[in-house]
């Protein structure tokens, strides 16, 4: 049963709430974002309608501070910010939801006069204005405003979206668009793409703003290139809203359609739409020379593709090479089960050898010990010892204590790996566990026969100790 004194609700609540009133007064001096936030709450019980006018105000204030905040001050400032639309959504909306709709533009508009004086190199501002936009299309949703009218408020917004604050706007506010809104939108950011740029007369009245290794960067060409960003992000959304795949497609160069992972997306697309003859296209159009096509994104949706199209012995064939090339677990598993009975027992037996060969001893024994298979795991540890690097801890920890039961020596190597590693490069950080680690091969040693080639741990603990007997940060931790 919970002390009398712990801090919890019904504990609190036994202090009444004269008490209570007086701690929060007191609590609160000099902490004017808790004032803000007690302000709130007293209008939303006693005067629902003047929490809007609250929240006018702060925005207000808010859009005209020109101070800068800081790092140490931006928790306080993403407190108040999400405050204010915590309130809009909470309080305002329950009351008015068009006021909620309204104060919740004014509140994303807030975005780029907040970044501009805000040191917010932790993020701690960007969630709470996408936050706010997934809130804007639910306010919209209930408030069902004038399509024409939110189609060019869109429009508008999406062409100073300097911090992305409106990224999501198109996805979140599409179904109140509906496919006439979204026509509309569209049309609106066609005739921008046909509009001419604006630029300077002459060359000498355009702008520098910086220089790179080509020469000097211009303003113009800076604001035409944000330019055509906004309209291809804008009509991607618009396309994929619609279900417009053929429009999705055509925001693509040629160039960019052949790298591997934007040929998987427009393959992808194709396929949903039943269309795998041209999804197949896009794939193999895919250029090479970006990188390795297989084991990614690419080849989960060439594999689709060609099941989809009945080549099932061609995917299988993918599967399994994709294997080799990357030891995919999920890989080999959809390739097993489509072999009949018996010959996913070779298969898999198959699999094994090449991981015993692969080149990455880490990434075969990652696989092997996560298949599992610890048998194959140990064989792998002893067989290619000198190839283990301690450094790897995240994948030899887990290893070492799956192994340990059955196969305590190669526990003991990979143990063993990781301290030499720690001691040799002096990681003192790594000191405590890598003395836990000799703890356990201490531990193992009695359930070792023959230590072979590796040596008795009595060896392996003087060898230390005569290489590294004056690291007493790691030999403090050995008991």
């Amino acid at each position: 049963m919970a002390a009398k004194s712990t801090l919890n609700q019904k504990n609190l609540e036994a202090l009444g709430a004269t008490r209570l009133a007086e701690l929060l007064l007191e609590f609160t001096e000099g902490n004017a974002a808790a004032k803000r936030k007690l302000r709130l709450e007293l209008a939303a019980k006693f005067e629902p309608g003047a929490v809007a006018r609250e929240v006018k105000k702060r925005l207000s204030a808010l859009a005209r501070a020109r101070s800068f905040v800081d790092w140490r001050k931006m928790k306080a400032l993403a407190e108040d910010l999400d405050a204010q639309r915590a309130a809009i959504v909470d309080q305002v909306a329950k009351v008015d939801a068009e006021e909620a709709y309204e104060l919740m533009w004014r509140f994303l508009a807030l975005a780029e006069p907040t970044y501009d004086r805000a040191d917010d190199s932790d993020g701690g501002i960007g969630p709470i204005f996408a936050d706010a936009c997934e809130d804007l299309g639910t306010l919209a949703a209930a408030t069902k405003p004038d399509i024409d009218t939110l189609a060019e408020r869109i429009f508008t917004a999406l062409q100073d979206n300097g911090y992305g604050q409106y990224d999501g706007l198109i996805p979140v506010l599409a179904p109140v668009l509906r496919t006439d809104g979204l026509h509309l939108l569209k049309a609106r950011f066609e005739d921008l793409a046909q509009a001419p740029e604006e630029k300077p007369a002459d060359d000498g009245d355009r702008q520098v703003i910086g220089w790179s290794s080509r020469g000097p960067i211009y303003e113009d060409e800076i604001r035409a290139s944000m330019r055509e960003s906004t309209i291809s992000m804008a009509m991607k959304d618009i396309a994929e809203a619609l279900g417009d795949v053929d429009s999705y497609i055509a925001q693509f160069s040629e160039e960019a359609q052949k790298v591997p992972r934007v040929a998987a997306d427009l393959a992808n697309r194709l396929l949903a739409a039943g269309r795998p003859d041209e999804a197949l296209q896009f794939l193999e159009r895919a250029d090479r020379d970006y990188g390795a096509l297989r084991g990614g994104e690419w080849n989960d949706v060439y594999i689709d593709t060609l099941e989809a199209l009945g080549r099932c012995d061609e995917a299988q064939t993918v599967r399994w090479d994709s294997f080799c090339a990357s030891l995919g677990k999920e890989r080999l598993r959809d390739y097993l089960k489509r072999l009949p009975d018996f010959d996913d027992v070779e298969a898999e037996l198959r699999a094994f050898e090449i991981a015993m060969r692969y080149p990455s001893v880490h990434q075969a024994l990652s696989f092997l010990v996560s298949w599992p298979a610890h048998n194959k795991a140990a064989d792998l540890v002893l067989e290619r010892a000198d190839e283990i690097d301690g450094d790897h801890y995240y994948i030899l920890t887990p290893a070492a204590e799956k192994l340990e039961g059955r196969h305590p020596l190669a526990a003991t190597v990979l143990r063993r790996a990781m301290i030499d590693f720690a001691l040799r490069a002096a990681r003192n950080k790594r000191y405590k566990h890598a003395a836990k680690h000799l703890l356990e091969c201490k531990s193992a040693a009695s359930q070792i026969d023959d230590f072979g080639k590796f040596g008795a741990h009595t060896e392996y603990v003087r060898r230390l100790k005569d290489e590294h007997g004056r690291k007493t940060g790691f030999w403090k931790h050995v008991t």
